[in-house]
Formats: structure tokens, sequence, C-alpha cells
């Protein structure tokens, strides 16, 4: 079930929530001895990028679209600075446990494609 839910474009996080509240399955872990993402590492599926730096770079491509129609929102540039500040932190995480390549820069220009 985890591979099929995982070949139609669903995060980890998803598969989860979809496996407890639909088919009632509180933790897949207990029930097959491993997690979601060693599931889907062993299947092939997992994506390129992390699952929370994926979210936060569509936080930040989202508040950037914001500051550019909203030039005096300033709440808002504090709110870039901290997301790029967590998008560096784990990708510095990430970097070291190998999940990143080293060289790997996130660059808000190409983000989008980052995503696809």
């Amino acid at each position: 079930m985890v591979v099929k839910l995982a070949k139609t474009g669903k995060s980890a996080a998803l598969i989860g929530l979809i496996l407890r509240d639909t088919y009632g399955i509180p933790s897949v872990k207990t029930l097959t001895g491993k997690k979601i993402q060693v599931i889907l590492e062993k299947n092939k599926l997992v994506h390129a990028l992390p699952d929370d730096i994926q979210n936060l770079i569509r936080k930040d491509i989202q508040l950037a679209k914001h500051a550019l129609t909203h030039k005096k929102d300033m709440t808002v540039k504090r709110g870039l600075q901290l997301t790029l500040s967590k998008i560096n932190r784990l990708s510095k995480y990430y970097k070291n446990t190998g999940r990143l390549p080293k060289e790997w820069k996130y660059d808000r220009t190409k983000a989008k494609t980052l995503l696809e």
C-alpha cells in the first residue's frame, strides 16, 4: 500500500496520514517493522529533496511572491529571512548525513525547478 501511494506522487508524511485516516493503520512501523521512508528508499521511490526542505522551499516561494506585490510588508521580509535560515540549517544537516550532495546550495531563482 505504501509503494502504491508513493507511485501516485504522495510524500511519506501524506502516506502516513492516508493510511491512518482511511485504512485505520495507526503506525506503519509497528505493522511492518520499518518506517515509511525506509520502505520508499528500498523501492527507490524517494524524492531528490527531503520533504521538510521541499515544504520550506514552497513557503519561501509563496512569501517572495507576496513580497513582490506588497512592498511595505515588513513581516514578510522577516518571514523570508527566517525561512531561508531554516532551509540553510536543514541543508547543512542533510549534507552531513549524506542525504544531499555536499555542493548543494539553495537558490531562490532556481527554486521552482527543484520542486518539479
